[in-house]
Parts: structure tokens; sequence; C-alpha cells
């Protein structure tokens, strides 16, 4: 798990002060990042077109230019002049080598963006756009310079946004990095230390990225456990039997002994699922609202809801009358896409928006919403999935296209409802159940287009 931060200048400017570094020194240590990056993936010689803009970040590109001279063969482009101080110091020390800044050429192997970064606060100009444009229709592998230029801090994209390969931040993850948006420019990501570890950059965060490495599978340990050990999940079945077979059979797969769908008559379900018509005894957690439809009436869902279960809540219970009654539960999880998010935004009288405005503000309304329902642990679905709960916040960047499929979301419902049958917090059953979700979709062995749910729920069994 790795920090998160809206901004940074604060952690450079805490660097400078405790540690005694200059910014100039910070600034050859970011030069050195990209450096080593194109050292590690491309032969000397090759053609590496820098492009800098006029204040620090276009700095970042000048230092780099002046590595690379000599071992690549380096072109500048300075479209905007050099202004800030650094940029006319690294602009001077470049041309005492006697490299100067020329035209775009027409190709390059290595494209560096250096324009802006993450200091970029104010639609570009025409001219920026143009530049911007010229680069992504550039043949060749593209490298961000701290963040791609048109990339602003909450994540939204410009209308011309750099498209990285490669994005070589400076010092620590920047959350904007990590929007819905972000996940078509940044590429890979990295992050270079500006002469001190990172460890002595970074100070706490409340926004988290999650690793690969936080996934803690529901392994059995106990050699004398039975079915019971391991919970009981009765998950309401409404009107799209679809929906509850899919998440029962996804919350089976990840470990609950005892799966039930409750419903009102007799369907047609897998044999190794349950069925009854009231809620079990046994029952440890319950999930509601993948295709619910309108099989219930208030009254029936009242009773099978008036206990203190932990609950998994998705789909149309997020309309439902009783939905506020039930936000005000402790032990609660929403899954909702960025659809019915807006909607809940609105009934819980947060703000009424549509899905555009969400989603170029996705970790403004999240913060929003937990702030207003403590007791809830939110996952609001997408390309990066949010997890939040009360002043603490996750983001999952492990999803891949092959989740885009009516489903999907189903199984990550039950999966999350599958840990919290077993005894695991809310908070911990979303991560968890997400990551899970998440690593699972990059596993699958064909063609994206194809994964199915109950592909997705077979490759759960092999993470």
């Amino acid at each position: 798990m790795q920090n998160l931060y809206v901004e940074v200048s604060s952690l450079d400017s805490r660097t400078l002060e405790k540690y005694a570094l200059t910014e100039e020194l910070m600034m050859e240590h970011a030069a050195i990042g990209i450096e080593q990056a194109i050292r590690n993936r491309f032969p000397l010689h090759a053609c590496v077109l820098i492009v800098c803009g006029s204040g620090n970040n276009g700095a970042d590109g000048l230092a780099l230019a002046r590595l690379l001279k000599g071992d690549y063969q380096v072109s500048v482009h300075l479209p905007l002049g050099a202004r800030s101080p650094l940029c006319q110091l690294q602009y001077n020390r470049l041309t005492k080598l006697g490299l100067f800044p020329s035209e775009l050429p027409s190709f390059a192997a290595v494209i560096v963006d250096a324009l802006f970064g993450s200091g970029l606060s104010r639609p570009l100009d025409i001219e920026a756009q143009k530049i911007v444009e010229s680069l992504n229709v550039l043949k060749g592998f593209k490298i961000a310079c701290d963040i791609p230029s048109g990339l602003y801090a909450e994540g939204r994209l410009d209308t011309h946004t750099f498209k990285a390969d490669l994005t070589v931040t400076m010092g620590a993850l920047k959350r904007g990095m990590f929007s819905d948006a972000a996940k078509e420019v940044v590429g890979e990501i990295v992050v270079a230390d500006l002469g001190i570890h990172r460890s002595h950059y970074e100070i706490p965060s409340s926004w988290h990225l999650l690793e690969k490495s936080d996934l803690h599978l529901p392994l059995r340990t106990v050699a004398s456990a039975h079915k019971g050990t391991y919970g009981h999940l009765a998950l309401v079945c409404g009107e799209k039997i679809g929906a509850a077979v899919i998440a029962g059979s996804a919350a089976h797969r990840f470990g609950t002994g005892l799966v039930t769908l409750i419903s009102n008559e007799n369907v047609h379900i897998p044999y190794d699922l349950m069925q009854s018509h009231s809620l079990p005894t046994t029952t440890t957690a319950i999930a509601l609202g993948m295709g619910l439809g309108v099989e219930f009436c208030d009254k029936e869902l009242s009773v099978l809801v008036e206990n203190l279960y932990p609950l998994v809540l998705d789909a149309d219970i997020f309309t439902h009358p009783m939905f506020l009654e039930l936000l005000q539960r402790p032990n609660i999880v929403l899954t909702p896409h960025p659809k019915e998010f807006t909607q809940i935004l609105r009934i819980c009288g947060i703000t009424e928006i549509d899905v555009q405005t969400l989603q170029n503000n996705r970790f403004k309304y999240v913060e929003q919403f937990c702030t207003q329902y403590p007791n809830a642990v939110l996952v609001l679905k997408g390309s990066n999935v949010i997890i939040g709960h009360k002043d603490e916040f996750f983001i999952n960047p492990h999803g891949t296209v092959a989740l885009a499929k009516g489903g999907s979301g189903d199984v990550l419902s039950g999966l999350i409802g599958a840990l919290l049958s077993q005894g695991v917090d809310p908070l911990e059953s979303a991560l968890q159940g997400s990551l899970a979700h998440a690593i699972a979709s990059q596993n699958f062995p064909k063609n994206n287009y194809a994964l199915t749910p109950f592909d997705l729920i077979e490759s759960i069994t092999t993470l």
C-alpha cells in the first residue's frame, strides 16, 4: 500500500527545510529519475525528444537533456521560452554543452513531456493545446515528466492531454493520476526520489493506493472447521434472478460456508446454493439489492433487515424508500456504479449532479459522502475503484476493461458479502473483495472482451 497526495508542493517545502536540500539538487534527482527510465529501456544513440515548458517542469526536462547528451541523440523543443529562474539556469547549462532548442522533429524513439507537470492550474491555451496534440500524433515511446500535461490535480483531463506510456512522477504519487479518466493517459507509473528516500519525503496521508501484495485471501487454517465455521450469507433474490445467482456463486467460491437465496417463489438455482422464503436463523450477513426489482414489498424487506447483520447493498436498494434508514446502521458496505452514486448523493441531500460531473470530481464527492455517513463503507465502482470509510480512502487501480460487462458488479457484491459473512470487518471486506475482483480480471487468459461473470468467479479460485 502506498500513500497518495492531493499536492506535493508542501512536501517539497518540508524537504527543503528539514533536510537542508535545495530546489536545484531536488531537480537534479528528478532528471536522473527520468534518465534512468530511458537508459533502462532504450539503447545508446536512440533519438530522444524533450519538450520543455517555461517553468520548473521544463527545467527538469532541460536538466534531463544535459544528462543524456553524448549518449543519445537529444533534441530539445522550448516553445514557451524559459521563465522561471531554475529553467533559465538549466537552459544556460545546456547551451554551454552546445545543445540549443529546435523545432519538433518528425520522428523520435522517445518523446518526453516536460511542459507543465503537476503545476497545471488553468486550462491549456490554444498554443499549448497544439503542442500537446503534435506530441500525441508523433510515433515513439512517450514519457511524462511528473504528470502528463493536461491532467489536473483532481484527475480531470483537459481537452488535449499528453498520452504517456510511462509517467515518472517526482517524490510521491499524486492522487489525480488515479482517476478513471487518468487511466487513459498515465501509462505505467514510477516514482523518482528527490535526493532522499520516499520514506523521508512522505508524511502520513488519508489516501492510499492498493497494491497486489495487499490481497489476503480467506484461506482456511483450522483443521477441525465445519461449514458453519465460515458463515452463512443470505442473499435476497429479487426480480432478476440471475444477479442473485451470480452474487451467490461468487460468495460460495470465496469461502462462505453456506449461501441461501431468499425468494418469494421457488426458482431454479445451482445445486450448491440453497433457497428459502425467510431469513435462515444461522445467517451471519445479508446481501441486498442486486436484481431486486419490485419482487418484495416494503414490509417483506423490512422483516428481512430487522436485525443487525452486516449488509452489502447494491443496485436497486439505493433508490428504495428504506435506503436512508439502512444508512444509519453499522456494518454496511455500498457498491454503487457512478450513475447509482449520483442517485445516492441526491437522495442523501448532498448534491444533485450528473454522471460526468461526478467523474470529473470522484475524490471530492466520495469524501463528502463518507464525512456525512461515517457508518458506511463506500465502494465506488469504476476503472479505478475508490473505497472510503470515515476519513480514510483507498484506490484500487488493478481492474481491467474485461470487467465492463453486466454481472461483474454482482460478483463484487458476492465477494464482499462472503467476507462479511465470515466475520471480516466491513472496510477490510471491501478492500479484499475489490482486490480479488480486479486481480482475477487481470488473470483471465483469454481475450478481454470474452470475460463472463462465471469466468471471473472461476478466476477467483486461482488467485
